[in-house]
């Protein structure tokens, strides 16, 4: 299909995992049209949703003919068909280098930053103590790793940062304090500078720590 014409974004407004898809939509300057799924309403089991998802989830784009879901694929599909290098780089250990950070994303940052944001906006039966001591151990790590490079996984930014940024950047809606990590702060900065950055809707209901 022609980059005319607009991609299709079911999403949340205050989906971190929607919002990586709509940092590297605007980043890439793709036409799209954001879709507002009404979550709290079940919008997203009813039939008519399940055949975009089976699973039930957002975010989920329609390109065309083509209907993915999964934050993670939809920024590799984003990157692969419409990016430069930039984001997805082609050679073997580069793509590793990413794939690790998205990994991360899915995991340590899914389990932590996210699941605190989850108990303190939404009242999720979640437990807090052990989502707070994961965020606690993946903020460490990460402000390890940027003691000396700006990005995660390359000199420059990839989807890597994009996977990782919107659950840190608000983990502070989740009661954590970003103040002892100045390298994360500093990364969370970088990225909030490139162009085409969106931001996040934050919560009316947020508790910062």
């Amino acid at each position: 299909m022609s980059t005319q014409e607009s991609i299709r974004l079911y999403s949340f407004p205050l989906s971190g995992h929607v919002h990586r898809v709509k940092l590297l939509l605007s980043m890439l300057d793709l036409p799209h049209e954001v879709i507002d799924v009404d979550i709290a309403g079940g919008q997203h089991k009813q039939p008519d949703f399940i055949k975009l998802n089976p699973r039930g989830q957002i975010p989920v784009i329609v390109d065309g003919d083509v209907t993915l879901h999964d934050s993670t694929a939809i920024l590799v599909y984003l990157a692969k068909r419409y990016g430069s290098e930039q984001w997805l780089p082609a050679d073997p250990l580069g793509a590793a280098h990413v794939q690790q950070f998205l990994s991360l994303a899915s995991g340590e940052i899914f389990e932590g930053p996210n699941r605190v944001r989850l108990v303190k906006l939404f009242k999720q039966g979640i437990d807090y103590a052990l989502a707070l001591q994961k965020t606690q151990a993946v903020l460490g790590q990460l402000e390890a790793h940027l003691a000396d490079r700006d990005f995660l996984a390359a000199a420059h930014a990839t989807i890597a940062d994009l996977a990782c940024y919107t659950y840190v950047a608000h983990v502070p809606e989740g009661g954590v304090d970003l103040a002892p990590y100045v390298n994360v702060r500093s990364w969370i900065a970088r990225v909030e500078q490139l162009p085409g950055f969106v931001p996040m809707k934050a919560s009316p209901h947020a508790l910062a720590a």
